[in-house]
């Protein structure tokens, strides 16, 4: 089986193909463009868990700031959960330290919405109240 059919029809196949090619510097029988989308595909996973993570997060704490006498052990727990999810995130990708003023500006158009459909209210802030810091800070519960 050629290495582009083998992509297509046994993906587990192909990975390991290209890991004995590369330990073996057997460079020029690599299949480069499609191992080039996968590269690009996996930094845009770690990207995209990064979002995901932060909208769970602003949601919840638009919810704890906007619904005071609603607050409950849930809404803390999910807090603490993805807070502790983005710091393995971050220590295990550093790079993406870089890219979290960006996450929070695509993450948190969704939060809101997940925010206004979970409690009612329409009037939630436009853009994020939360600094970087604060979405990070195991102390910082908004008021």
């Amino acid at each position: 089986m050629n290495v582009k059919t083998l992509y297509e029809h046994d993906f587990y196949s192909w990975i390991q193909h290209h890991v004995a090619l590369l330990k073996d510097s057997r460079f020029d029988e690599m299949d480069v463009n499609n191992l080039i989308e996968e590269l690009e595909g996996m930094a845009k996973k770690d990207e995209r868990e990064l979002v995901s993570r932060l909208i769970i997060l602003i949601a919840h704490l638009l919810k704890w700031q906007y619904q005071p006498n609603m607050q409950s052990n849930s809404w803390q727990s999910s807090i603490i959960e993805q807070r502790a999810q983005i710091l393995f995130l971050l220590e295990d990708v550093p790079s993406l330290s870089n890219k979290i003023s960006a996450a929070l500006l695509r993450a948190y158009p969704k939060a809101r919405e997940i925010a206004v459909k979970e409690t009612g209210l329409v009037d939630l802030p436009k853009q994020c109240p939360y600094n970087e810091k604060q979405m990070l800070d195991d102390d910082f519960y908004p008021y």
